[in-house]
């Protein structure tokens, strides 16, 4: 499985449209490779480098797994967003507070749908989602603040 952007490459920077310095919107995404058995798909996107420890910018879940692409500022149709460390739903950019800080955006295939409200959070997300992984796949964008 593959997850690819049209706006950045594989550990490049992440326009700045996309973070807090802009219309903090959600980048396109690509999905390839989709396992045949899966029955949806999930993503995580979140940040190791925050000085507080790792912090998460958007997550979904039940993503349809004929969605190939999720598109700019979209989330797609009967997806569910959850709770991120800004205690909101929905993405939210990069805004780091110095340096430069690394974004993973993982895409997981899963045997079957999560049961889970949208006021999940991202460590109840991986935990409803043990042992139902069927494959993987992570984009890294990187994005430095001009202050």
């Amino acid at each position: 499985m593959k997850i690819q952007s049209s706006v950045f490459e594989n550990n490049q920077n992440i326009p700045k449209k996309f973070t807090c310095d802009g219309a903090d919107i959600s980048p396109p995404l690509k999905i390839f490779g989709v396992p045949k058995n899966a029955q949806s798909l999930a993503l995580i996107v979140d940040d190791p480098d925050a000085p507080g420890g790792t912090f998460v910018h958007w997550t979904m879940w039940n993503i349809p797994v004929e969605i190939l692409e999720i598109q700019e500022g979209v989330t797609p149709a009967e997806s569910i967003e959850g709770i991120t460390s800004f205690g909101t739903t929905g993405y939210g950019g990069p805004c780091p507070p110095s340096g430069i800080h690394r974004y993973f955006f993982k895409i997981y295939a899963l045997e079957d749908k999560l049961n889970l409200s949208d006021d999940a959070d991202k460590s109840q997300l991986f935990e409803a989602m043990k042992g139902r992984i069927l494959d993987e796949a992570e984009l890294v964008g990187l994005y430095k603040r001009n202050k």
